[in-house]
């Protein structure tokens, strides 16, 4: 750790943040490593100066051309997921070749990536069959949609990060357990989405002939013996950029019970591993739809992985939060 991040993370303490950012983006300024590393981090979070995502993908670069793994790493999930600025798939892929020979990491996106039929942009290079199981909603299945090596690798992947599913309390602001889930969740956000998700959530825009950033980021779900998920709309009340179609990815099938049900057409289905199932929550007029009522059934066995994609309306952002400095320039000037 440098003296310099030291002194700014001193300053923080002492709640001294305008101090500390112009400390951070001075030293990054003379080409300081762990500065530049750090003022990325700050620039993707947003919490202390404002989120300024075109900044930490060139703060990214700069880092992983100095040497910063990690930051080379997170530098080509931007660059494939087209965060910060124009999605580059090819120079994505070229970022992790050049990293490959010290980055464990890097090539065991790469062994899933280079045995995926992906175009020169990481889509698909051919189309996907899907049975249809239901006309309104429309639910259809796509069966073998993921290959065993990438759900074994969506779930180890964000397995690390998994925690109890939550809602907030509107009175008092604070976590509590989710009232209709019993489950564990983690998102493939910003720092999650690498090649190999990427090229996966491309694969699914191309299922449901939506565009990449229709898409929220993918969600993996754990569900233990007893969990389930009860019955519950994915459509959101009020909600000017809606949720218009589900897709659920089945990681696993060693489990018993667990199926996702559609009580208002008497359908259910218990997926097997690959398996993707896609749904419609919204009417013809773009109202939700009553009939996508769904749950999932509690799990009698095993433990069951699922990924599932929420897919908007329109191009999906998180609204920025909101930061302790509200203006900040990279050079150090408020």
């Amino acid at each position: 750790m440098s003296s310099i991040i030291d002194n700014v993370r001193q300053k923080l303490e002492s709640k001294r943040y305008a101090d500390a950012a112009f400390m951070l983006a001075d030293a990054s300024q003379q080409g300081d490593l762990a500065a530049i590393v750090e003022l990325a981090s700050w620039s993707i979070a947003g919490n202390i100066i404002p989120r300024n995502l075109g900044a930490a993908r060139s703060l990214l670069a700069q880092a992983g051309n100095g040497g910063d793994e990690a930051a080379g790493l997170l530098h080509a999930s931007f660059l494939a997921s087209g965060t910060g600025g124009p999605a580059d798939w090819p120079s994505a892929v070229a970022q992790l070749r050049q990293l490959e020979h010290r980055s464990a990491r890097a090539r065991a996106q790469l062994n899933i990536v280079d045995r995926m039929n992906l175009d020169s942009n990481g889509f698909p290079a051919g189309g996907y069959a899907a049975l249809p199981l239901c006309g309104r909603p429309a639910i259809q299945l796509c069966r073998e949609f993921l290959q065993p090596a990438e759900c074994n690798y969506l779930s180890d992947l964000g397995g690390p990060f998994l925690q109890p599913s939550v809602v907030v309390d509107p009175s008092n602001g604070r976590a509590i357990p989710h009232p209709i889930r019993l489950s564990d969740g983690a998102a493939f956000g910003v720092f999650l989405e690498d090649l190999v998700v990427a090229a996966i959530n491309r694969r699914v825009a191309r299922l449901t002939d939506t565009q990449y950033e229709q898409g929220e980021p993918l969600q993996l779900l754990r569900y233990h013996r007893g969990g389930e998920y009860r019955p519950h709309l994915d459509a959101l009340p009020g909600e000017p950029n809606q949720r218009i179609k589900t897709v659920i990815l089945y990681l696993n099938q060693d489990y018993r019970g667990g199926e996702t049900r559609f009580p208002k057409v008497d359908l259910s289905w218990a997926g097997k591993t690959g398996d993707a199932l896609m749904f419609d929550n919204v009417d013809a007029d773009g109202r939700a739809d009553n009939m996508a009522l769904h749950a999932g059934a509690p799990v009698s066995n095993g433990t069951k992985l699922i990924a599932s994609r929420w897919i908007r309306a329109n191009a999906f952002k998180f609204p920025p939060p909101r930061s302790i400095i509200e203006t900040f320039n990279y050079d150090g000037r408020r």
